[in-house]
């Protein structure tokens, strides 16, 4: 309370009431309300049950017979018929599956190795080194991202027709070499994670240009040329419009190819190959779980990164 000249009081409110209000606060973390939560507890078990679903329905609909696969429930189980799908499978058409698994893996990891080299040096360079022309390159190589791959099947195919390599394995593995996206990324990773002092006195003790890239630069970019590695095998491994088109002969298709080959004699003959084609699915899947589990650790190491600078 305090007293004005006119002989009135007023009331002075205590310190704490001019204080602004502050968000209660656990261990350095915001509390949330019980809403917020809730919602976000939501809609992740949402999204994490959209994404699994069709994994979940794949692993079932293997078990099951040929007949059980129409006439039972598809989210559950029926008949235990694994060991005779997965005999069918391997046995039908003299192990047919097998090879086109072979052919998926070798056009991928051959072509995702070739893309990946060939990338990372091209970002290095674009982020490293000052030439004339370097912006106009970069547009290019950002305008080609609005260009569709259908566009370029054509004039692809008659390029290849001249050079002989029709359904050859090099059809499919020459053009997984060069990636705008991955050079891009390349380029952006690069300027991040190599400091150009670290350059120049590497120059300055006389290293030359390639030994710098091989034993600094390439090293420090791991975790970007191991990102640029997954999503190129990925996308070799889902590739299903360019092998269909440069490939004619049934024992150098891709898996994807082949499943769709058998989906298509259903429609054709009297034939129904849909077991087969659901089990041989979710074997496709086992390269792709396995490559991910192997490279955790360029995660890891890319996610402790920011931490220890």
């Amino acid at each position: 309370m305090t007293a004005t000249l006119d002989g009135s009081t007023s009331h002075t409110p205590p310190a704490s009431a001019k204080r602004p209000r502050v968000t209660p606060r656990t261990e350095g973390r915001v509390r949330h309300s019980r809403r917020t939560r809730a919602l976000v507890v939501g809609g992740l078990v949402f999204f994490t049950v959209y994404s699994l679903a069709p994994i979940w329905w794949l692993i079932v609909s293997a078990t099951k017979s040929q007949r059980d696969l129409y006439t039972t429930n598809g989210l559950w189980f029926a008949d235990m018929h694994l060991g005779e799908n997965l005999k069918s499978l391997f046995t039908y058409q003299d192990g047919i599956f097998l090879r086109w698994m072979w052919n998926t893996v070798f056009y991928g990891v051959v072509s995702t190795l070739g893309m990946t080299l060939i990338c990372v040096a091209c970002g290095y360079g674009l982020a490293m080194y000052r030439f004339r022309g370097q912006g106009i390159l970069m547009g290019c190589i950002i305008g080609s991202f609005l260009v569709p791959h259908a566009l370029l099947t054509i004039p692809s195919f008659l390029l290849y027709t001249d050079l002989q390599i029709v359904d050859t394995p090099w059809a499919i593995i020459v053009p997984g070499f060069f990636n705008a996206f991955s050079v891009y990324l390349a380029k952006v990773y690069a300027e991040g994670a190599i400091p150009a002092e670290l350059l120049e006195a590497a120059r300055i003790d006389g290293a030359g240009e390639y030994r710098i890239f091989f034993q600094i630069g390439a090293r420090l970019m791991s975790t970007g040329a191991a990102t640029i590695f997954l999503l190129g095998f990925v996308g070799s491994w889902n590739s299903f419009f360019g092998p269909l088109v440069f490939l004619r002969t049934p024992e150098k298709w891709t898996v994807m190819v082949g499943l769709y080959s058998w989906l298509k004699i259903k429609v054709d003959s009297s034939a129904d190959l849909t077991g087969m084609v659901v089990v041989g699915s979710m074997i496709s899947l086992i390269p792709m779980v396995l490559l991910m589990i192997s490279m955790r650790r360029y995660w890891r190491t890319g996610v402790t990164l920011g931490s220890l600078k």
